[in-house]
């Protein structure tokens, strides 16, 4: 099942001339990986952070075309381009959470920082809140090196931990979608091992989109994966295939490291 429709989506910084991408049409699958690769500059972290409207906290930039989630309850696919007002926002990025490149943790305590958006979303019974970080810790394999010292701060904590517990801050509100926008390029090879492990065992309840530079991550740990130039979705295939027989002569290139 298709979880998020990109339908002849393109979108323009304010300002510029030319759109930073042109009329992609991509699925992202339930409970799949989806990789976008691409050069750098090919517009792979535009198309991601368009899929939570997180440009949006910067304003002029423009939309064509649809991205559409598909809702639970009403059960059917909604244009999240639509959104206007701030609570939908709100709600829309509790659907859709994002993992940046860098670790970033609150400068709170590691408990606080894991039920930051709990308490946003309105959980404010302790048993709760506490039930919640601690699954939301297990979920990210973090709960064993942290359980007891939950009260210390985040910024304490090595840079794989970091990244671990900014999953478990975004998975603790329970999205339906996680983005992650190159998560492991500042991690050592061990972190990133471990952050790779786990996407793929969250997949089980969390559909996930990642941007990666990393060739042979994509081919580890994505089931689909979009290779992406110039603003261009160039192909879009099982991972497989991407790698193993690609369609397209560009694609195949830049596989192969003979691009550019």
């Amino acid at each position: 099942m298709t979880l998020m429709s990109i339908k002849k989506f393109s979108f323009t910084y304010p300002g510029a001339d030319e759109p930073s991408l042109k009329n992609i049409t991509l699925p992202i699958e339930k409970n799949k990986i989806t990789a976008l690769i691409g050069p750098s500059g090919c517009g792979k972290s535009t198309l991601l952070r368009s899929m939570n409207r997180i440009h949006d906290l910067y304003p002029g930039n423009k939309y064509d075309g649809k991205i559409e989630l598909f809702n639970e309850t009403s059960k059917k696919y909604e244009n999240i381009l639509d959104i206007k007002k701030e609570n939908e926002f709100i709600e829309l990025r509790q659907k859709v959470g994002m993992i940046f490149q860098k670790p970033t943790p609150f400068p709170m305590s590691i408990f606080d920082n894991v039920a930051y958006g709990l308490k946003i979303a309105g959980i404010k019974n302790k048993s709760e809140l506490q039930d919640r970080v601690e699954n939301a810790l297990k979920g990210s394999a973090l709960w064993k090196e942290v359980h007891d010292r939950l009260g210390k701060s985040a910024m304490g904590l090595s840079g794989g931990q970091q990244q671990r517990l900014c999953i478990a801050r975004a998975v603790a509100v329970k999205p339906e979608l996680l983005l992650f926008d190159e998560p492991t390029s500042a991690l050592d090879p061990i972190s990133t091992g471990a952050i790779e492990e786990l996407l793929v065992e969250l997949k089980k309840d969390i559909t996930i989109a990642i941007v990666t530079h990393n060739m042979q991550q994509a081919s580890r740990i994505s089931d689909y994966t979009a290779f992406m130039y110039l603003g261009d979705l160039v192909e879009y295939d099982k991972t497989e295939n991407i790698f193993l027989n690609p369609k397209e002569k560009q694609t195949e290139d830049y596989i192969t490291g003979r691009f550019g």
